[in-house]
């Protein structure tokens, strides 16, 4: 199994259908998962897609519109039932608390898990780890919505012939990349910089400065693309994206994969959001997204 991959649970917009259930992602990042926008039905789909309650570490709602947070109350009910043996976060617009208080008491249950809330005031940074950071961005709908994006550090690739030109091997290569230096030879003189990978999702959306803000340079964006491109008076009424725009914002921004999810009901072939992305412009890898589907990040440069 991969230590980065993208678990879809859920793929359907306002109305799900009989083969899209309603929003839902897992976001597996080395021993972390990110659970973003768990709408009705996903404690479900985590069971047929193998994703369980000890796999969440983060919660990240987007906003508060039903099929994207709705699952919010049986999923922290689960995580309490199974006893999650570490600490879970909540990030969700901080102006849809009440929203979320209703979803963590819906009913009645025992509280076994320390689940800390973390609200989303503005643009920023949310969390900083030694493997990432999470910051989020304003995005523009008819609600208070956020979009999220998690960039792991810049770093160093050792160069095994380099390595072997300086005669270090052994227990030689760990100190070298803790110190920084092995005697005379340091570690820029055996490796090279690698850049960090980044992932973005971005949800209920216009097109604006905070979508771009998160694209940029991504190395998977999960984006949605609710509407066609002949319906983009819809899309912009009701605050959404058409493929073609966020195939677009995707070419521009160099994204290498770019994964389309959150189809409105009223479209029946999956290949139309492809045919229109391709359209656009979009020249990296592509994937139209399917309930159940896994999708591993792209290999580091």
């Amino acid at each position: 199994m991969s230590a980065r991959e993208f678990v879809v649970l859920g793929t359907a917009s306002q109305v799900p259908t009989r083969h899209r259930n309603h929003n839902g992602y897992l976001l597996r990042w080395d021993g972390e998962g990110f659970l973003f926008d768990p709408g009705e039905g996903t404690q479900r789909q985590m069971l047929r897609a193998g994703v369980a309650a000890h796999d969440i570490h983060r919660m990240c709602v987007t906003h508060f519109h039903g099929d994207h947070s709705l699952g919010l109350a049986g999923v922290i009910q689960r995580i309490n039932l199974d006893r999650v043996p570490h600490p879970v976060t909540a990030h969700f617009p901080a102006s849809g608390q009440k929203f979320y208080d209703r979803l963590r008491h819906a009913t009645a249950y025992r509280e076994t898990v320390v689940i800390d809330e973390a609200p989303v005031t503005g643009d920023g940074v949310l969390a900083r780890t030694p493997g990432y950071t999470l910051s989020a961005r304003r995005l523009s709908h008819p609600v208070e919505s956020f979009g999220y994006r998690i960039t792991e550090p810049d770093g160093r690739r050792i160069l095994p012939e380099r390595l072997r030109q300086y005669g270090i091997q052994g227990p030689d290569v760990g100190r070298i990349q803790r110190e920084g230096a092995l005697g005379a030879v340091t570690l820029e003189q055996v490796s090279e910089h690698r850049r960090g990978q980044s992932f973005a999702f971005v949800m209920d959306t216009r097109l604006c400065e905070g979508v771009e803000a998160l694209a940029e340079g991504c190395d998977m964006l999960v984006i949605e693309s609710t509407f066609l491109d002949e319906d983009a008076h819809l899309a912009s009424e009701h605050g959404h994206l058409t493929a073609g725009q966020a195939a677009s914002v995707a070419r521009d921004a160099g994204v290498r994969h770019l994964v389309l999810t959150h189809f409105s009901q009223r479209y029946t072939d999956p290949a139309a959001f492809e045919r229109q992305a391709l359209a656009a412009g979009f020249d990296g890898e592509l994937t139209v997204a399917a309930d159940l589907l896994r999708v591993p990040l792209p290999k580091r440069h």
